[in-house]
């Protein structure tokens, strides 16, 4: 209608006439001030301008006119790093101040910012500070002053976390991921066949990863972690990071470490997530620029503390308030690399040269940070650390170039962690080194070294009288990994990817050559805990034919073959540590005849068990058989009137079964007669 009208007034309007803008007197105005001037009222003053800038900071240290000035350099140094403070305000009762203090920032993210990372810091012992916005007190003061019972939450029940320990034939667990991620499969080891346990489709969307004592199995997915357990792997928590690539467990398994590239923001550092697992609550997160070394936190042997190292910095955080160590971190110019022991508090890190001043190792004692030892080197190229399982060594593998020579040599220096002082061994190599590794339980270490096809595989045996003598020596060797067993004395030198699954068996404690087997393209090796059995693999993820894994006896006699669909991962379930003491274990060790016998009985009683088994499901087929005949034979007779009606009335059935009615019948045929005379065989 208003078209219209519109219309009729552009016909009736003469060129000649200046239009008319002003609006009819029925005209209604509904265009409102929120679309004209949305730029401008974006910048309208609000309510709590000037108090949301504000923040209370309580736990304040109380002190007298003397020491104020100090605590406000303090206060101001901690606070100022989220932005520009404007104001502060000390309130003072009896000529000290009350305890608590409000500070005004010249934007309200700063104050946000503030009282994300400041509440909870640590100032000394007696003050850790709690800190709020100001405009958090009307929230607070519409709390009610009658408390109200939390309701109480129903009590999850996830059954015994660790109830695959309590087998009765001690059967180990592994996971197994195949048909190229798809299904995902939890298996007990046994020397038949694997006995499956659980299996599920779209599992997990990239691998999985058992937590360190095997209490917990993590999956990933695209919205972030899920950790299951139980008899029957219930979950039993998640924890959202959304695109999460890598994760780490603490020792303890009390906490566990969440990368994603995707959630890290300037603001609110995402990359890096640490969450309780038992409260499924995030604990802290951190900014990074790369996860190229991963694990970027490093956690000591008790999950007490995790370290962390950017340039020129190494910083040592607590738990549970996953704050850093005596509240700053250590300045140490050069840092290349740090390690932690798994036997104790103490943490190795190496420098550099840097120009007249030597490169140097060094171990720190936590929290104490007392440097208990110092070793200087000199020509450095690099250095690697690696410690012997128990912490009672450590082995710096120093790369050297000695002056006037060329190439480089190899010294492996062994630090003593258990003797006064912590002494220092050399052991000097001027091959290249292609693998190292310490014996778990023990104190001999192996070394492949050479160039291939000459490549030597060398056992050292560290002594308590300072020596370290070469035990034995095997040349050409194809090898380029070493994998001893958890146990010790064992391990398998394997020749993996390139070198076409090569594998030779080693008893260290004679260094003899038990075995030496072949698993064509084996991209992996992995120990059981009890070091009893091993398996070698072909991960589709390597290698997209042949994809299986294959089970062998710490000897390396050949168990199974079990081929996998585009079979990608094998892992198997850790076993948390020993409740036995040194000297249970030592009493077991000396008595082990007398228990072998049992193991023996044991055995023959499950290979007849085996026997049994068998026949009986023969016993069982044959019954099942005798069923289906006496079944079938009856149908037949029941069908048999309904066949001679068909057949005009003859018994077709009879017609070549009545053996009585034959008549037997003897044709003879002459074929052909030829006589030859004697004498002309002569």
């Amino acid at each position: 209608m208003r078209d219209t009208e519109d219309m009729e007034a552009e016909a009736e309007f003469d060129e000649g006439e200046e239009p008319s803008f002003s609006d009819p007197e029925d005209f209604e105005d509904d265009i409102s001030d929120q679309e004209l001037l949305e730029d401008v009222l974006r910048e309208k003053p609000q309510e709590a301008d000037g108090i949301d800038s504000v923040i209370l900071v309580d736990n304040v240290p109380q002190v007298g006119p003397e020491r104020l000035e100090k605590l406000k350099n303090v206060v101001h140094k901690i606070f100022s790093k989220f932005g520009k403070i404007t104001n502060e305000f000390y309130p003072e009762a009896d000529g000290k101040t009350k305890g608590y203090i409000f500070l005004e920032y010249s934007a309200p993210s700063h104050a946000h910012e503030a009282v994300k990372n400041a509440d909870g810091y640590k100032l000394d012992k007696q003050h850790t500070f709690r800190v709020n916005l100001f405009t958090d007190f009307d929230k607070y003061m519409a709390i009610s002053d009658e408390w109200e019972a939390p309701e109480k939450q129903p009590f999850k029940d996830f059954g015994n976390l660790r109830h695959w320990l309590e087998d009765p034939d001690c059967r180990d667990q592994y996971s197994v991921i195949y048909e190229s991620g798809e299904r995902t499969g939890i298996f007990s080891n046994d020397i038949k066949e694997p006995i499956l346990v659980e299996e599920r489709a779209r599992w997990t969307e990239t691998y999985v990863r058992w937590s360190p004592k095997g209490t917990y199995l993590a999956t990933f997915h695209q919205r972030g972690i899920a950790l299951w357990g139980g008899e029957k792997f219930k979950q039993i928590q998640r924890f959202s990071h959304q695109g999460v690539q890598l994760i780490d467990f603490s020792p303890c398994e009390r906490y566990v470490v969440t990368f994603s590239p995707l959630m890290d923001t300037k603001d609110d550092p995402q990359a890096i997530i640490i969450w309780d697992v038992l409260t499924g609550q995030k604990k802290r997160g951190f900014h990074c620029e790369s996860s190229a070394h991963w694990p970027i936190f490093k956690w000591s042997q008790d999950g007490k503390f995790f370290a962390r190292m950017t340039q020129d910095t190494l910083s040592i955080y607590e738990t549970p308030s996953m704050g850093l160590l005596d509240k700053k971190s250590l300045k140490i110019n050069g840092i290349k690399d740090f390690s932690w022991s798994p036997g104790d508090n103490i943490i190795a890190f190496w420098v550099p040269e840097d120009k007249d001043i030597p490169a140097r190792v060094t171990l720190m004692q936590l929290p104490s940070r007392h440097e208990i030892r110092v070793r200087n080197l000199f020509n450095v190229v690099d250095c690697k650390l690696h410690w012997q399982k128990n912490g009672d060594y450590l082995c710096v593998k120093v790369d050297r170039t000695p002056k006037g020579t060329q190439g480089v040599v190899t010294n492996f220096e062994i630090f003593r962690m258990r003797e006064k002082q912590v002494p220092v061994d050399v052991v000097e190599m001027k091959e290249s080194i292609i693998a190292f590794a310490w014996e778990p339980n023990g104190s001999k270490f192996a070394v492949l070294h050479g160039e291939s096809p000459r490549i030597n595989a060398s056992f050292y045996h560290v002594k308590n009288n300072g020596k370290i003598d070469l035990i034995k020596m095997f040349d050409k060797q194809q090898a380029n990994s070493i994998f001893w067993s958890p146990q010790g004395q064992f391990l398998v030198l394997a020749g993996l990817r390139s070198m076409n699954g090569a594998l030779a068996f080693v008893d260290t404690s004679d260094c003899t050559m038990m075995n030496i087997a072949e698993h064509y393209m084996a991209s992996d090796v992995e120990w059981d805990p009890t070091g009893r059995f091993v398996v070698t693999s072909v991960s589709w993820w390597s290698h997209k034919v042949d994809n299986a894994y294959w089970l062998w006896t710490f000897q390396g006699r050949l168990l199974q073959k079990n081929n996998k669909e585009r079979f990608c991962q094998l892992l198997w379930r850790p076993r948390p540590p020993t409740l036995l003491t040194q000297e249970q274990i030592k009493n077991i060790k000396k008595d082990l005849k007398k228990y072998s016998k049992i193991f023996e009985q044991k055995d023959r009683l499950s290979q007849s068990k085996a026997s049994k088994e068998l026949v009986d499901k023969r016993r069982s087929m044959m019954e099942e058989y005798r069923k289906y005949r006496e079944a079938a034979m009856l149908r037949h007779q029941e069908q048999r009137p309904l066949r001679l009606e068909l057949r005009g009335g003859v018994d077709t059935d009879e017609l070549d079964s009545n053996v009585d009615d034959w008549e037997e019948e003897t044709i003879e045929f002459f074929i052909n007669e030829e006589i030859i005379p004697l004498g002309d065989l002569a």
